[in-house]
């Protein structure tokens, strides 16, 4: 008879700990999704290359999270899992060549087409402030123009 407590007991507190780590695994996926669309790839050679910047990522390394796409139809959809909230900027790059960079003319202008949140037309550098947008509490959709 002990021994069947004994198992029982140990079955309910198996149990237990099963359902508070399944709990607590969802709680820790309370993040929100960013889906960016872009819909003027000029081809579908190569793929797109996406990346969501902090301010200390932007333009200085890889975002804290990057992503590809194959283009179908000059038209690509990537989405972001799992964002906090905060304050972002989105870079996206039409990799035509796949080698996982953006290429230059010889003056120093881009090959590749390129794209930023919020679609800032701008002659110089990508400038954070100006691609920057807020996740605070719902689900983004966000479209970037090539």
């Amino acid at each position: 008879m002990e021994s069947l407590i004994s198992q029982q007991f140990k079955n309910l507190f198996l149990t237990g700990a099963l359902l508070l780590t399944v709990l607590f695994g969802f709680s820790q996926d309370s993040g929100l999704s960013i889906t960016v669309t872009i819909d003027n790839v000029n081809n579908d050679n190569g793929k797109v290359i996406m990346g969501l910047h902090t301010k200390d990522t932007f333009m200085k390394s890889a975002g804290i999270m990057n992503s590809t796409s194959e283009i179908k139809d000059g038209k690509v959809s990537i989405t972001f899992d799992n964002v906090k909230p905060g304050n972002y900027a989105i870079m996206a790059l039409h990799d035509e060549n796949e080698n996982g960079r953006m290429d230059f003319i010889d003056n120093g202008m881009p090959k590749e087409s390129y794209g930023m949140s919020n679609n800032p037309m701008s002659f110089g550098p990508p400038v954070y402030e100006d691609a920057e947008f807020t996740v605070s509490d719902e689900n983004l959709e966000l479209h970037i123009r090539f």
